[in-house]
């Protein structure tokens, strides 16, 4: 039986029906929808799924929407699925790495992008250097606490996959971007969902 075929025949019935959707910048707008749309779900029951369509946005509101994922996996008695759309950059990668990649799904056009959190800041020096220091201390707590939230969420993008945590780092240095066939190749994600075909012609 061919691959696609397979494929066809695996995925679970509610992705075509997503009872949650994040279409455009993951915002605080983002989290309330998101928190509405999941107390909904729960009360009809049954599985959940969660489709993401985003360019990007707040890393911070991206892990809040992570937080309540994991506290709703912890209380649903059925599958709670992701399902990416078109584009998961950045910030909707974030929220991908909060299921684990059996629960991962993405639509045959979607393009994944996983970039390392960024920073652009200027901070001008001026006057005694005893009274630098603060500032300067205050800057390399904010890296540290960056990057330790990249860490955490690399960890979790890649646990059970085969894309080691030394390629991740380097590769989101410069916006690393895989397609749904590259990201199931890694075993990023569980499968693909055709595009729907249209009517015959």
């Amino acid at each position: 039986m061919a691959r696609d075929e397979l494929q066809a025949e695996a995925w679970p019935d509610i992705l075509d029906r997503p009872q949650i959707s994040l279409v455009g910048d993951i915002d605080k707008y983002s989290v309330e929808r998101f928190l509405d749309q999941l107390s909904k779900a729960e009360q009809a029951g049954g599985d959940v799924a969660l489709e993401v369509t985003t360019l990007g946005g707040d890393p911070e509101m991206a892990r809040r929407i992570v937080l309540e994922i994991d506290r709703a996996r912890a209380r649903l008695a059925g599958r709670f699925l992701f399902l990416g759309k078109t584009v998961v950059y950045s910030a909707g990668a974030t929220i991908m790495s909060a299921f684990p990649c059996r629960d991962r799904w993405l639509t045959a056009d979607t393009m994944l992008m996983i970039h390392g959190r960024k920073l652009d800041k200027t901070v001008e020096l001026s006057g005694p250097i005893r009274a630098s220091i603060p500032m300067v201390e205050a800057l390399l707590s904010q890296l540290k606490v960056g990057i330790a939230h990249e860490e955490e969420n690399f960890r979790r993008l890649i646990d059970g996959c085969d894309v080691s945590p030394e390629e991740l780092r380097q590769k989101a240095l410069h916006n690393w971007y895989l397609s749904a066939e590259d990201a199931l190749g890694r075993g990023l994600v569980a499968g693909i969902l055709p595009n729907p075909q249209g009517p015959a012609g």
